[in-house]
């Protein structure tokens, strides 16, 4: 179940900048792990030194009187009463500072601490030379026209050719699974022969990594876009678009989208026309800074098989009466039933107010207010009818593409696939054609609505789907499988799988295969690094050795990359695969556009104000 979504919020951005400060700082004490003796590691802080002494005579106080085993010396050049003392080891460290702490020499007492180490100096120096340059680079976009901020911001591979884009891609993701590898054989010492055999034969890494899949559109792809309302810095007038900066960095201003080439034309005119309502209402654009204002985001979601087009509109209600919110719902149901927005495909409009959170109380839903309560697209021939909230891959036909490959991995005649973070059930619908049971878990109920819809929609007899989150209901569905042969799709959010939900995995010996989806590798790492470890009393289960990974670009023009890695369980025998190659489905993406879908009437709501609250 991942997205990227490139208008991130403030608390995601803070949380990623304070990540990073941990990270750089990390880097700078690395070499204190690396193996072999540093006289950084193990030393104090030595103050109240009197003010005539030799190094000699301090030696032989610490060495000979005192019985402790110091190594080396380090006094500042300026000639403070105080200096550092290194040691061996820990143990003979805090023998040390027992032993000097409060210790009387040549009438006066000595104070001794624990010392930090130094920074590795080269570390340092180079991340001052970055911290530069990224101050320049900062003052050189000050400089650049807005439009071209707005896509160095948002899309910032727009000026890369796309065969360019696809080999930085590729690089990227093979540093970061020889990273993994890299673990892997720390942990792992009865697997390190293997690993380097295997690495002979894969270029350097232990598995096969297939070529990078290219995305069969980069223009206009994104099927959804979340936009924030707030103020343009070149008109001053409020504006529907994307951050141009971070909130982190002082910037709260948004530029319109018009420039970016990764969004649909359709989209673009769904978002003038909802700025036209934000401005002439004359409710000020929510502010970050001081919490005043009205206007939130606009989420558009669109369907690239019939161009019908989603709105969710959100806003802070801050002190406005029901009867005001119930106006200006009415308000907004006649402007999106304008000839204008007919035109522009309109055919489902939601409304959401958000209020701070108590304690206990649920989320702010999205409420429906005009049109049909659902999209329906298509992948590899399935139709899927997409809700408000539910997930759905924003590059379709990429996605057409990555179920193709997943599904081929993953269908086995005789399995059950288990379809962890479901969403709409569109890789469970996919496979269920090669296995015999598809059990899909998903912890949004609308997603899991949408997912029972798509299976009777599609006639797809051998599906069953559950609410709740992968670690608390993993257990009870897996209780259901009556075979001994599971194949595991997991897609999670950004963060990855909870631990329990990958130890419930790992434990269940009937799961022979997994494969993994992600939308931030990076963030996933933990997950590939727990499946793949030795067993233990937690991890008792056999591990799961990586076998394969596929990159798919989902999202040209931008860094992200969606990988997915197929592990097999140690020990067990490779099960029948399916016998429809890969190209053969992924060849069913180009007559997607003449597959007629039908919409029941439960789909379609024509009552403009029927669920206004």
């Amino acid at each position: 179940m991942s997205e990227i979504n490139e208008n991130v919020t403030d608390g995601e951005i803070k949380s990623e900048c304070a990540n990073q400060e941990s990270t750089n700082t990390s880097e700078e004490y690395a070499y204190l792990d690396r193996g072999g003796f540093s006289s950084e590691k193990f030393k104090i802080e030595l103050r109240g030194l009197p003010k005539f002494y030799g190094i000699v005579e301090l030696k032989k106080l610490m060495n000979q009187k005192l019985g402790l085993n110091m190594s080396k010396i380090k006094r500042p050049k300026n000639g403070s009463h105080w200096l550092y003392a290194c040691f061996q080891n820990d143990e003979e460290r805090t023998k040390a500072i027992a032993a000097l702490n409060g210790y009387s020499w040549k009438g006066k007492t000595l104070i001794a601490e624990e010392a930090k180490p130094a920074p590795d100096p080269l570390v340092r120096k180079r991340k001052q030379d970055e911290d530069t340059a990224q101050s320049k680079k900062k003052k050189e976009d000050e400089n650049k026209p807005q439009e071209e901020r707005l896509k160095d911001a948002v899309t910032p591979y727009w000026n890369i050719p796309y065969e360019e884009q696809l080999k930085i891609k590729e690089k990227e993701i093979k540093n970061l699974l020889m990273k993994f590898d890299n673990e892997v054989w720390k942990i792992d010492k009865g697997r390190r022969n293997k690993i380097e055999s295997n690495r002979k034969l894969y270029n350097g890494l232990s598995f096969e990594l297939k070529p990078i899949e290219k995305s069969p559109v980069t223009e206009g792809y994104r099927n959804k876009c979340e936009f924030t309302v707030g103020i343009d810095e070149e008109t001053q007038k409020p504006t529907v678009g994307f951050r141009l900066g971070s909130y982190v960095t002082g910037t709260v201003a948004v530029a319109p989208p018009t420039s970016l080439q990764h969004i649909p034309e359709k989209t673009k005119k769904a978002v003038l026309l909802f700025q036209d309502f934000v401005r002439k209402s004359e409710m000020a654009p929510f502010s970050p800074a001081d919490y005043s204002g009205f206007w939130r985001y606009l989420t558009v979601r669109e369907s690239t098989f019939s161009g019908d087009l989603m709105l969710i509109i959100a806003m802070h209600p801050q002190d406005l009466s029901s009867k005001q919110l119930e106006e200006l719902s009415e308000q907004l149901v006649e402007h999106f039933s304008s000839e204008e927005a007919v035109a522009c495909g309109v055919k489902s409009l939601y409304f959401e107010v958000i209020r701070k959170r108590r304690v206990g109380e649920d989320a702010s839903k999205p409420v429906h207010l005009m049109g049909s309560t659902h999209i329906i697209d298509t992948i590899l021939g399935l139709q899927f009818r997409i809700s408000a909230e539910a997930f759905f891959q924003v590059n379709t036909a990429a996605a057409g593409v990555l179920l193709a490959r997943a599904a081929a991995l993953g269908g086995a005649r005789g399995a059950t696939a288990l379809d962890v973070c479901c969403g709409s059930g569109a890789l469970g619908l996919c496979l269920a054609q090669h296995c015999d049971k598809v059990f899909g878990l998903e912890l949004v109920a609308e997603a899991v609505k949408d997912a029972k819809a798509n299976a009777e929609l599609n006639n797809i007899k051998n599906c069953e789907f559950f609410t709740g989150k992968a670690e608390d209901i993993l257990p009870s569905v897996l209780a259901r499988v009556t075979g001994d042969n599971i194949i595991a799709i997991v897609d999670p959010p950004r963060a990855g799988l909870h631990m329990r939900a990958v130890t419930q995995l790992r434990n269940t010996q009937k799961v022979k295969r997994l494969i993994y989806i992600s939308c931030s590798p990076s963030s996933a790492i933990k997950n590939f690094v727990d499946l793949a470890r030795p067993s233990s009393k937690t991890l008792k289960g056999a591990p799961f050795v990586p076998v394969c990974a596929v990159p798919v670009d989902m999202f040209p023009h931008t860094r992200h990359v969606e990988l997915l890695i197929l592990f097999e369980r140690e020990g067990s025998s490779k099960p029948e695969e399916t016998t429809e190659p890969v190209e053969a489905q992924a060849d069913i993406v180009e007559n997607n556009k003449t597959t007629e879908v039908q919409q029941t009437p439960d789909d379609v709501n024509t009552s403009a104000t029927s669920c206004v609250t």
